[in-house]
């Protein structure tokens, strides 16, 4: 009895044993990663957004591919009916976002007036800073003639729009290449990285990811969808001017969680405080997409998407933050696609249960690590 137990510990010790990389390395080569990333974002945002939509389309292009489509028309055709829905939707949208822009002067002398005391204070505080202003500028400061920043002003959004439209084909034509590819080449091009993972395996973990993110999103998208039926027939019914605008925006920014409705909340109260003088149309407008937001936020989704993708409320928060300040835009685009990404893989890798544990929320159970199949076919 005593001979088996020393055995053990010594067979542990001879695991333990084995180099691993050191706590400094790691750091080292995130820091110099996420520098990487950082300063080359325009490198590397083409690259994560073709990943995202190529995740997300990639569902229709496999059940095309098995019909007996090629996979190259498939995702050919995929793509194109994505972009022509994209372009139909900005367009039925420019006129009404247009003219909302346009009105955004009288829109904010309207709220300014409306305002009434609060705007007049603000104004008196205003003048006097201003004078202090020219005070101090005429007593220190020479006067500088006026530079002529026009001309850098149009080679900079020349510059801006050049980029953003290799960006948009870079998007498009990598988009392309991934679905036409399939999971089993992105498969054999991350097992190149992973030498400690078959690739079975690695191919087990993308076909887990990319159906079930892309179950999680067409589900996602099917109830922002009717979550803008029910805001454009609310602004409708309670006489909001534009009501397809607000209702598309309602469904867009709903993407985004807990800040995209916040977003809608404040835009609609401010647009309702605009175009009506009575508060109780305001307080009705305001009150109809709250309550459509939370049967949304609290019935809907937990019912149709349940609990096992669902995330921790803080780390998606966080996960926005952070991917805001770091890549702009896509940063936000990106973040919830990532963490729902990383739960999916986690729950098919064998030591991933603490890192499930710590993307779900306290009320999900204690989660049961997935057995591999990996661990079949290497037996």
């Amino acid at each position: 009895m005593k001979a088996k137990e020393s055995t053990t510990p010594a067979s542990n010790r001879e695991e333990n044993a084995r180099p691993r990389s050191s706590t400094a390395s790691i750091l080292l080569v995130s820091a110099f990663a996420g520098s990487l990333l950082y300063f080359a974002h325009a490198v590397f945002i083409p690259i994560a957004l073709a990943l995202l939509f190529a995740l997300l389309l990639s569902a229709p292009v496999e059940a095309l591919n098995r019909k007996g489509l090629p996979r190259s028309a498939s995702a050919l055709l995929i793509l194109m009916i994505f972009l022509v829905v994209i372009g139909e939707g900005v367009n039925l949208l420019w006129v009404p976002s247009q003219t909302w822009l346009a009105a955004a002067p009288r829109t904010a002398q309207t709220i300014q007036r409306k305002i009434g005391p609060a705007a007049r204070i603000v104004e008196r505080i205003d003048a006097l800073t201003r004078r202090a202003d020219h005070l101090t500028d005429d007593k220190t400061s020479p006067a500088q003639p006026a530079s002529s920043a026009a001309p850098e002003g149009a080679s900079g959004l020349l510059v801006r729009t050049q980029g953003a439209l290799i960006a948009g084909i870079t998007v498009i034509v990598l988009t392309l290449f991934m679905l036409a590819a399939g999971p089993p080449v992105l498969a054999r091009m991350s097992a190149t990285f992973a030498s400690n993972l078959h690739y079975s395996g690695m191919l087990q973990v993308i076909e887990a990811v990319r159906s079930e993110v892309g179950r999680y999103y067409a589900t996602i998208a099917l109830i922002n969808i009717g979550l803008a039926l029910a805001t454009f027939a609310a602004m409708l019914a309670l006489g909001m001017p534009n009501p397809v605008l607000w209702g598309v925006m309602a469904g867009v920014l709903n993407f985004i969680p807990y800040v995209g409705s916040a977003m809608t909340f404040v835009i609609l109260t401010v647009i309702a405080f605009v175009s009506f003088d009575g508060v109780g149309r305001v307080l009705a407008v305001s009150g109809s997409y709250l309550a459509l937001a939370t049967l949304e936020g609290q019935v809907v989704q937990p019912l149709l998407v349940g609990q096992r993708l669902d995330l921790n409320p803080i780390i998606v928060f966080l996960a926005l933050w952070f991917g805001g300040w770091f890549w702009g835009i896509p940063g936000i685009v990106l973040a919830i696609p990532s963490l729902v990404a990383l739960k999916v893989a986690a729950e098919h890798h064998a030591h991933g249960a603490l890192l499930v544990e710590f993307l779900s929320p306290s009320k999900v159970k204690r989660f049961k690590p997935r057995k591999p199949r990996t661990d079949q076919t290497a037996s």
